[in-house]
């Protein structure tokens, strides 16, 4: 069995997030659409979907990093490089021992059990203002999908596959070694239904026998507000479509939500700027200010007001996806806006201002340094 942390390319301790980013990097790198004239390509893009849906999930790599299997069992596939079975071995002891056994062999997969398609991922950008609302997206996934003309059976129709004579239906052969210590049982795929248990004599024209074929498949999804950069929508049933008529797979969504010009995101709280002239600051005022969702909004500024206060805006921030329902707040960032040009009458009552409130200003007079360099 192909180590799975071999597969992305990622060391045994590497981190969720890591495994995560190798993983979307080598999606977009050997995806079929991309690749469409590389037939390996296909076989290692879905290798590394496989592998991510264990590595990707904390208590399966846990499993896996313990027993070498996602679903806990140790001895799954074999033991050790040499692949013999552990039961038999010890079996075979026991009975030329103690004159009994270890109660038969494992049972080996079947392979004509019906198993689950292979789930895929697809990366959706949306607007700050799509996340807030809420909005729906019209998908096309390529895909492979059950064949409608032979019903995913990979026979021609009116024709059925045959049993494997060499594995009787169960994909697997057996040699048996005898040693001074037993038998020793190895167990590979039937070579003639390549691990099948089945042999197609009269493929389907659509499929070629494999009982799949790729195509585009389109759907409408809904996206709830709230979401962020990173958030995962799982659509069950929309993945890959299963062998033997097991269920579809899944398909999970990865949202990117695009930075805003006029709000900056701060997980259900947002933030944003406002220019206050100086009498406005001086004296307050009431102003309007933009928010993301519900259009203009009057607020006071108090007098006084300096540069770099923050002044928050209960509830018009983005919605909660998770815990309490609501929204979060609108933070504004105070900016004075110190004007350059005044005309003289401007000039004029600052000046005096500056006066009454004894503040030392430039007047606009030529003062004594200014007569000193004019020397130079």
């Amino acid at each position: 069995m192909e180590d799975l942390y071999q597969i992305l390319g990622v060391p045994r301790d590497a981190s969720q997030a890591d495994i995560k980013k190798e993983y979307r990097r080598l999606v977009r790198q050997y995806h079929p659409d991309t690749n469409r004239s590389d037939s390996e390509a296909e076989e290692k893009f879905k290798k590394i979907n496989a592998a991510y849906s264990v590595l990707g999930d904390p208590e399966k790599r846990a499993r896996y990093d313990q027993f070498g299997t996602a679903d806990g069992s140790p001895f799954e596939g074999g033991f050790g490089a040499g692949g013999f079975d552990i039961g038999d071995v010890f079996g075979d002891l026991f009975e030329q021992v103690f004159g009994g056994g270890m109660g038969g062999r494992r049972a080996q997969a079947n392979p004509n059990a019906p198993r689950q398609g292979t789930n895929l991922e697809m990366s959706v950008r949306v607007t700050l203002l799509e996340a807030a609302n809420g909005t729906t997206r019209n998908l096309e996934i390529p895909r492979w999908d059950r064949c409608e003309v032979c019903g995913g059976t990979g026979a021609r129709p009116g024709t059925s596959p045959k049993t494997c004579e060499t594995c009787g239906g169960r994909g697997q052969v057996e040699s048996v070694q005898r040693t001074p210590f037993g038998q020793f049982v190895s167990v590979s795929p039937c070579p003639r239904c390549q691990g099948k248990g089945k042999i197609i004599q009269d493929p389907c024209g659509k499929c070629g026998g494999r009982g799949q074929v790729r195509q585009n498949h389109k759907i409408e999804v809904k996206i709830p507000a709230g979401i962020e950069t990173g958030t995962r929508l799982r659509i069950t049933g929309e993945g890959e479509s299963g062998t033997n008529g097991g269920p579809q797979g899944d398909l999970f969504l990865v949202l990117d939500v695009e930075p805003d010009k006029n709000f900056e995101r701060d997980g259900s709280n947002l933030h944003t700027r406002l220019v206050l002239n100086y009498p406005q600051a001086v004296l307050g005022a009431k102003v309007e200010i933009p928010t993301l969702i519900d259009g203009k909004e009057k607020i006071d500024v108090p007098a006084g007001t300096a540069q770099g206060r923050i002044l928050k805006v209960r509830g018009k921030g983005m919605p909660r996806l998770r815990g309490p329902r609501g929204r979060g707040d609108l933070f504004v960032h105070v900016f004075i806006d110190v004007p350059t040009k005044l005309t003289d009458r401007q000039k004029s009552l600052i000046t005096e201002l500056a006066s009454e409130m004894q503040v030392p200003v430039n007047t606009g007079e030529e003062g004594f340094f200014d007569k000193f360099k004019k020397l130079f």
